[in-house]
């Protein structure tokens, strides 16, 4: 089972890339520290936190901290967001 379903684009995910975050939809059983894991693998970037929520249709989001610097925006570039 893999933790990241896909990443979560919206107007104010955007604009938390400037304090270093990404957010993705995740499976609805990943943990915390699943994520984590999965998220360093994938992307080869340490993980500094992990928040989670439910949005309005019932999935799970999570919002990722990173602890390089540009290590969001590196990764949003990589994915083609921006």
């Amino acid at each position: 089972m893999t933790a990241i379903n896909y990443p979560f684009i919206t107007e104010k995910a955007m604009m938390l890339l400037e304090n270093n975050k990404l957010q993705f939809i995740v499976n609805s059983k990943a943990n915390k520290g699943q994520i984590k894991s999965d998220i360093m693998k994938m992307y080869g970037f340490n993980v500094t936190s992990v928040c989670t929520m439910s949005t309005m249709n019932g999935q799970k989001k999570a919002i990722v901290t990173f602890s390089k610097t540009d290590a969001a925006h590196e990764i949003a570039t990589r994915i083609g967001l921006m």
